[in-house]
């Protein structure tokens, strides 16, 4: 007989009240697509930024624009395009006469929330611009570095089906999302919510999480249990992609060219501790991780050319490794009956 599962701590049901009131207030503008605004939640309270890819009109604007306004802190959107130059993000310097010296003119990326749309249509320079204030949470204007207000999150979109015009990301900034989210078209009931929605006044939402209670929840998932053979899960995970003649995966091995970096199992974990925290727990189970592996693995691999002339992507590779990699038994995580 299996042990008893943990009955979830005060602090734990209390942080998913906050975050379900959070997302009831999100779905009353977004209809559908539960698993994508799951994993907004997810990088949310985890910390990490977010990559939301879809074809045009499936509300991933709409859905970090809503999240931002349900959230306290700050929020700014940037429409990428190919003139966009550095200074238009993190700002810069201007020169004042009537003083004779230069102030420093902070850009957008000065803000809790940034959306970057379309951020495959920003050339080189933007994004190394970028790159930095995703990793090390500040911007280099001259001579001065200035730190960017905590939480700082960028939520980013992009279109696939469109190439014109537009500049693959560098695999060193790709690497820096937690989560990659590849959004669908909507069921047909789903569908109909969102055009029977578009005939009257959108919903008006509230602010229903101060930003000091976002820190609060970003702080209790550094409290969420991770037990060493989940940790080794997610490692085996990354490992399968970068040798997958070692675990029985010799048919895909010629599909990968770069497996994931090891950003991917950190952020895997990081994100499924999140996810724990929205369930309501205060321990990861395998099944966490393995729900969160395709978002946090896709965008780490480098495919090879034959996997490009056979139409093969980066989740027919993972759903190999997930069938191969066995899923830690649940009852990790669980105490041992006496």
């Amino acid at each position: 007989m299996s042990p008893p599962e943990i009955p979830p701590s005060p602090a734990s049901v209390d942080h998913r009240g906050q975050l379900e009131e959070a997302l009831v207030e999100i779905k009353r503008v977004i209809a559908g697509q539960d698993e994508m605004l799951e994993r907004v939640l997810v990088c949310l309270v985890a910390g990490g930024h977010l990559l939301i890819e879809g074809v045009p009109g499936l509300a991933k604007t709409l859905t970090i624009k809503t999240t931002a306004a349900v959230l306290g802190g700050s929020f700014k959107r940037v429409q990428f395009t190919p003139d966009l130059v550095p200074s238009d993000l993190v700002g810069t310097r201007i020169y004042r006469p009537d003083t004779g010296g230069f102030d420093t003119e902070e850009g957008p990326v000065f803000c809790n929330f940034l959306l970057a749309d379309e951020i495959n249509r920003a050339p080189a320079k933007v994004q190394s611009a970028l790159l930095e204030v995703m990793q090390e949470r500040q911007v280099t204007i001259g001579h001065d570095t200035l730190r960017v207000p905590d939480p700082f999150l960028v939520m980013a979109t992009q279109n696939p089906i469109e190439s014109e015009g537009t500049y693959p990301l560098p695999e060193a900034q790709v690497d820096r999302f937690m989560l990659k989210v590849v959004v669908g078209y909507p069921s047909r009931d789903e569908e109909l919510t969102v055009v029977q929605r578009s005939l009257v006044d959108p919903a008006a939402v509230r602010k229903v999480l101060e930003i000091e209670s976002l820190k609060e929840l970003q702080r209790a998932v550094l409290d969420v249990y991770v037990d060493p053979s989940i940790v080794a899960y997610a490692v085996s995970l990354a490992e399968a992609t970068r040798n997958p003649a070692a675990f029985g995966l010799g048919e895909i091995a010629g599909l990968v060219e770069y497996g994931a970096s090891p950003r991917g199992p950190i952020s895997l974990v990081q994100s499924a501790r999140a996810l724990a925290l929205i369930h309501g727990r205060d321990y990861v189970l395998g099944t966490d991780v393995r729900a969160l592996a395709r978002d946090a693995l896709r965008h780490r691999l480098v495919l090879t050319y034959r996997a490009l002339a056979e139409q093969r992507t980066a989740d027919d590779v993972l759903e190999a490794v997930l069938e191969a990699v066995a899923t830690p038994p649940l009852e990790l995580g669980r105490p041992v009956a006496a």
